[in-house]
């Protein structure tokens, strides 16, 4: 049996590794005034967005996921083709309409595809199911490895849905931004009031940076630290103490709202890259898109990984 899986470009995981394992991706597009940006994780195409476009109006900008309409087109003119079964691995649905609309298209799909099959010659019936990550970027690409390795390894269907399904409530993904007004702007922008002005404005003065963390279709600030480097500190040595204790998946994924070189100075980076070789955990790392950069704002960290329930403790 032939099995795909999509991904939407929220997802932290670079296109080079994408193409490689031959993962479908969504791309999502960014309006910032009348100018538009296509999200297909590309690490040039992000880092320019950064350099020049984002500042301080990428608060203001809009993104656009993909449309019941064109999640059904990518499907009937050309997956249903292609593969047999697909995951669809989409962000959490509590932050993003891309859970929704490609459940509704599901359904389409799963009407419309039979004599579409039929005409290529095409034996037996197509599948898919449409996962909640129930996290976002860095974290959003836990359960992708292992589905991608699932796959890979020849596993049938089943067992990868029940696995993923599972892995999702126990994947954990966490962010430090560096602009808190900023991450204001953007909260407020959506909707959003958990970040209130004062917050933002004593955090601002005070350098007070929050260590947000996206879990179960929930994001809250979990904890905070003085300065950025504090707070990138407080995470990544968290992180390579989850490590040392066990995680229920063999990965950690980090994505930079910026040159990785900057991330990979940061304080605790090198005892999170240190407690991943010797715990034989791959340590992935990628630019963040231009989805998450406009969200969280540049210079941002995101961590993912996944972990058996536990109080987070952050210090």
């Amino acid at each position: 049996m032939r099995i795909g899986m999509v991904v939407d470009s929220t997802c932290d995981l670079s296109r080079e590794w994408l193409d490689a394992h031959k993962v479908i991706l969504e791309p999502i597009k960014v309006h910032m005034g009348q100018a538009v940006f296509h999200d297909e994780r590309n690490a040039v195409e992000s880092l320019r967005f950064y350099r020049e476009h984002l500042g301080e109006q990428g608060h203001a900008a809009e993104s656009t996921p993909f449309s019941v309409e064109q999640i059904r087109e990518l499907f009937l003119s050309k997956l249903v083709l292609d593969y047999d079964f697909v995951f669809c691995m989409c962000i959490m649905s509590s932050r993003s309409p891309v859970y929704d609309n490609t459940v509704a298209a599901s359904r389409e799909i799963l009407r419309f595809y039979h004599p579409i099959r039929k005409d290529a010659g095409l034996k037996g019936i197509f599948q898919m199911r449409v996962i909640d990550s129930q996290t976002l970027f860095a974290g959003q690409a836990i359960t992708v490895l292992e589905g991608i390795r699932m796959i890979e390894a020849g596993i049938e269907y089943n067992p990868i849905y029940d696995r993923l399904t599972e892995l999702a409530k126990n994947t954990y993904g966490y962010a430090v931004p560096r602009d808190v007004k900023y991450l204001r702007a953007r909260a407020m922008k959506r909707g959003d009031r958990s970040v209130t002005w004062m917050k933002a404005t004593l955090g601002t003065l005070l350098d007070i940076k929050p260590i947000l963390r996206a879990y179960r279709n929930d994001t809250a600030a979990v904890g905070k630290a003085k300065g950025f480097d504090n707070a990138a500190r407080q995470l990544l040595t968290y992180t390579a103490d989850r490590v040392k204790k066990g995680l229920l998946a063999p990965y950690v994924n980090l994505s930079y709202g910026g040159e990785l070189d900057k991330m990979r100075a940061l304080p605790g980076y090198d005892v999170l890259a240190r407690a991943c070789e010797e715990h034989g955990v791959p340590l992935g790392e990628t630019v963040m898109g231009l989805t998450g950069m406009v969200n969280v704002g540049e210079g941002a960290l995101t961590v993912g990984f996944a972990a058996p329930e536990h109080e987070v403790r952050l210090a």
